[in-house]
């Protein structure tokens, strides 16, 4: 992980999102899942588009009580990159979960975190990515 002094009570406080969302995956909360997004949070997944909060809070809802019921997840992170002082790439592993359909769908996933503005200063995920593995080339 990258290491600034600058920026270190700022990737603390993006690692604690994090471990909400992971904590809230762990519980299969879709609600508390989605606290820490923005209300135009976006994710897209291989043949998935999702375009606010409440989108990816009802397809976790669906996943929870279905492909992801059972599935484990962790929340390793590989790098911080900080794109402005409000913005950071947060980019993960291919993720150690489990689950039959969840293995099948490991990817290379990255989060884009920012601050808020106005009254809240708080880090909030602003969108997430997660691109499938390259098939293996010959």
């Amino acid at each position: 992980m990258t290491t600034n002094r600058t920026h270190t009570a700022d990737e603390t406080a993006i690692l604690k999102v994090l471990e909400n969302v992971y904590a809230a995956w762990d519980t299969y909360d879709a609600d508390a899942f989605v606290a820490d997004y923005t209300e135009d949070a976006s994710v897209i997944l291989p043949g998935s588009y999702r375009s606010s909060r409440e989108e990816i809070r009802q397809s976790m809802q669906a996943g929870f009580t279905s492909y992801l019921k059972g599935s484990t997840t962790s929340n390793k992170v590989l790098d911080i990159r900080f794109l402005t002082k409000d913005a950071a790439a947060v980019i993960l592993p291919f993720p150690a979960g489990s689950g039959s359909t969840w293995r099948s769908r490991r990817g290379r996933p990255a989060r884009v975190s920012r601050r808020g503005r106005g009254c809240s200063s708080r880090w909030q995920v602003a969108a997430y990515q997660n691109s499938p593995k390259a098939a293996a080339t010959s």
